[in-house]
């Protein structure tokens, strides 16, 4: 489902980025007082979505300087009394990082993926793209904030959505997305991807 474009640097990074600033609005919404409020991710209070979030961002600026292999990396601990504030700077961390990526194809290793081999620049932020859109859906609805309009970004996200694998592996405890679910002849974009990344778009706490 990847298009030539999706694999162009200068076209999967500002994409990226936009999805990530979105999830950023949205968290902008969280205070600790939250952290207890269950979310689409089953089995994940809010504290730990975003525990998981900002250890994603970190990790994955860890994996484009070349240190993605070191597991510390892609640890976090408790969000502290300000979680918007240590998630955005996790966000801003990883955008910085993806724009020091001089080549498509530098390697990007993802131990939270696969140990087995590592990733082109392109799929890997294309990775932490689908991942960046769709939390930022899971914590809007859990705190009912809005989720910013970016019809462009939803159009671009689709095919990303649809090309994720739906093995196995979705059934493993932990795994950020569950298996997907049919989709319906009325859906909107945003629809489509969430039924592909096995959310419900009715889901409500």
């Amino acid at each position: 489902m990847y298009t030539t474009m999706h694999t162009r640097l200068d076209h999967i990074r500002p994409l990226n980025a936009r999805a990530v600033q979105v999830s950023v609005q949205v968290v902008d919404h969280v205070t600790a007082a939250h952290f207890a409020y269950p979310t689409p991710c089953a089995g994940w209070s809010l504290h730990d979505l975003l525990s998981h979030m900002t250890a994603q961002h970190r990790g994955f600026a860890a994996a484009a300087r070349g240190d993605g292999a070191d597991l510390t990396r892609w640890k976090t601990g408790a969000m502290g009394p300000d979680p918007a504030a240590r998630y955005r700077e996790s966000a801003a961390e990883a955008v910085a990082a993806f724009a020091e990526v001089a080549d498509r194809e530098d390697e990007f290793t993802l131990p939270e993926f696969t140990l087995g081999m590592p990733f082109p620049a392109w799929q890997a932020i294309g990775f932490h793209l689908v991942d960046s859109a769709v939390h930022a859906w899971d914590v809007a609805r859990t705190v009912g904030a809005p989720l910013p309009a970016d019809l462009d970004l939803l159009d671009e996200l689709l095919p990303l959505a649809l090309a994720v694998p739906d093995g196995t592996n979705r059934l493993s405890a932990g795994a950020a997305f569950a298996p997907s679910l049919q989709p319906r002849d009325d859906d909107a974009v945003l629809d489509r991807i969430l039924r592909a990344l096995g959310r419900s778009p009715a889901w409500a706490a």
